[in-house]
């Protein structure tokens, strides 16, 4: 017997795809102040770090991932992840930024890093369960002038 994902209550996450970039640009904008303009997911699908995560064929969440240089050797960057506001709280975040690591990893990815805002307690919370440690803080990072703390995993 086949379980569905709504049997199981675990959304499916798998690469985002042309059709899912207007409902991700809605839970962008539900989800933050200063959110991506659409051409800006644009850019990412097709990327194997760009997932989504589904339910009942409905995009619930998503993360964004790429790589990016650093001194000679490529850096994971997880540059966006967001859970649909009526589906925070379930595990929807958390799946979504393992299978983004275990995806960079895969690229031969050995360091990940992050910006997060330095009031935003939950996620900071979820990316420590996931090894990341404090590096430095960049002031005024976000438009409204609030701090980024900028987090950091060595993966295995």
């Amino acid at each position: 017997m086949t379980t569905t994902a709504s049997e199981t209550n675990t959304p499916t996450i798998r690469p985002a795809e042309d059709a899912d970039l207007l409902a991700i640009f809605r839970i962008e904008n539900d989800s933050f102040s200063q959110p991506w303009p659409f051409s800006a997911f644009q850019h990412y699908v097709g990327k194997p770090t760009f997932l989504v995560a589904v339910d009942e064929s409905k995009v619930v969440g998503y993360v964004v991932a790429d790589l990016v240089p650093n001194h000679g050797r490529a850096l994971g960057h997880i540059k966006d992840i967001a859970v649909h506001p009526a589906r925070r709280g379930e595990g929807i975040g958390r799946q979504l930024l393992g299978r983004a690591l275990n995806g960079l990893r895969a690229q031969g990815i050995h360091s990940v890093k992050l910006e997060v805002r330095q009031s935003n307690e939950t996620a900071i919370s979820l990316y420590q369960d996931f090894g990341f440690h404090y590096l430095r803080t960049v002031p005024r990072y976000y438009g409204d002038g609030e701090n980024a703390l900028v987090m950091i995993v060595e993966l295995d």
